[in-house]
């Protein structure tokens, strides 16, 4: 890099207010909160990539706040408070896009959710009526809808749906185009006046006396008054000591297919496999709950194994009988931890973190970068 002119280090590399670390869902709304919060402040945005690099420009493009057996399963092993305190944060904060920004702007539509249910899992319908009713109950002062979970079986066989017995519909799930609302997004807090640099790499903060010094490949250092991480799983870089695994989440894309049945957002098996349409394209991901060990990576290579399962699901779940190609297969590296709130927390006077969305950073995003503005 050639040396900066008087130019260019009293401009972007001079020290700001607050450097946001990471240009993902998560740090995008996390520097619009705070300029609208502290409109006199300098705010810069660091990404590593050239475009944000983690899942948010990589994931299904789905507008949701968890499936029926996902919240189950969350109620199971969390208590029933922390399922509530997450489902309120991400139809919250999906609100918040829907009001922030045109549908059309960002291809959201409003197809609907699925969730299909194995025989396995609910052998007897009356089990699963009545834990239906009891989640719609748990879940009316956050939707406002009496019923947000529907057993709608009849549908199965409309949208040619192979190996299960029952289909469970939310009205309220929707889908979105994640590309478009990330450059929505870069858009709106540009004209707010942040700044973003790309392919800037941190790789150490100090903390001492003064202002926040950032080591990272470019040969000066950065300052800011304050420091906020928002790399989700690859936060532990930075910051080692927090409860983050990496969770590799693969994905593929078939060609179109001539009368494609299915229209909507589709879950299975506790969320770890999910669906939908894309005009008439088939989008599959998922299957991470197979290779539990190999899927914990910081890796963006799919895999054979997981690549293998995908189709085997396509072919015997979504498209028994129907001949399909496949377009592309990628993947977006997901952050989880023993639990599965958001990590939105306050290190220090000058340092802050909002990280861990365990792979639903476009719900939740908007409410934790609320959450942690605030904090700052």
């Amino acid at each position: 890099m050639l040396p900066l002119s008087i130019w260019e280090s009293e401009s972007f590399f001079a020290p700001k207010d607050i450097i946001v670390i990471g240009s993902g869902f998560t740090g995008l709304w996390s520097a619009y909160y705070l300029k609208k919060r502290y409109p006199e402040k300098t705010i810069l945005i660091l990404e590593s990539g050239r475009i944000p690099s983690g899942a948010s420009s990589r994931n299904a493009g789905f507008a949701c706040f968890g499936s029926f057996t996902e919240l189950i399963s969350d109620t199971q092993y969390q208590g029933e408070d922390k399922m509530l305190e997450l489902v309120d944060m991400r139809y919250k904060g999906l609100q918040k896009i829907l009001k922030k920004f045109n549908a059309s702007e960002i291809n959201y539509e409003n197809l609907g959710g699925y969730e299909l249910v194995s025989p396995e899992k609910f052998p007897d319908v009356n089990d699963l009526r009545s834990k239906i009713d009891t989640l719609n109950s748990q879940l009316q002062k956050i939707t406002g809808k009496q019923k947000t979970f529907q057993l709608n079986n009849s549908k199965i066989k409309s949208f040619g749906l192979g190996g299960s017995s029952h289909l469970i519909e939310n009205k309220m799930e929707g889908q979105l185009h994640s590309g478009k609302l990330l450059e929505a997004l870069v858009q709106r807090v540009s004209s707010m006046g942040v700044s973003i640099l790309t392919q800037v790499e941190v790789n150490k903060i100090e903390i001492q006396s003064g202002p926040a010094v950032l080591e990272s490949n470019l040969p000066f250092p950065l300052r800011a008054e304050q420091v906020l991480v928002c790399t989700n799983a690859f936060a532990k870089n930075l910051l080692p000591e927090l409860d983050i695994i990496p969770a590799r989440g693969q994905i593929l894309l078939t060609e179109p297919i001539e009368g494609l049945k299915i229209k909507g957002s589709f879950h299975y098996d506790e969320g770890f496999y999910y669906f939908r349409n894309l005009d008439n394209r088939v989008l599959l991901g998922g299957a991470r709950n197979k290779f539990m060990n190999e899927e914990e990576t910081f890796s963006s290579d799919t895999s054979v194994p997981v690549q293998d399962e995908l189709e085997r699901f396509l072919k015997e779940i979504i498209l028994p009988g129907i001949p399909y190609q496949i377009n592309r297969r990628w993947s977006g590296i997901m952050a989880v931890g023993k639990e599965k709130r958001p990590i939105i927390q306050k290190i220090n006077d000058r340092l802050f973190c909002a990280v861990r969305m365990s792979g639903m950073g476009v719900a939740l995003a908007p409410q934790v970068g609320k959450q942690v503005a605030a904090m700052m």
